[in-house]
């Protein structure tokens, strides 16, 4: 019998409500940038990886030259 009060239950089920909505924005921005990147790097296997590679990093590339832009 599941105990429908249980604090346990109750606090996970607030947790995920509130901690779900940033994926869905980070992989729309990945599949944007793949298919960027794709567009100008396709030719070998070596570019397509690279490609792959460069979509998955893009927003830790944007955010260390923003810092090192503003001096921190």
């Amino acid at each position: 019998m599941l105990n429908k009060d249980n604090k346990y239950t109750s606090s996970r089920m607030i947790n995920v409500s509130q901690h779900g909505g940033i994926g869905g924005i980070w992989f729309l921005g990945f599949i944007g940038t793949l298919f960027y990147y794709l567009h100008f790097h396709s030719g070998t296997i070596k570019l397509v990886a690279f490609a792959i590679f460069k979509a998955v990093f893009w927003l830790a590339y944007l955010i260390y030259y923003l810092f090192q832009f503003m001096k921190i």
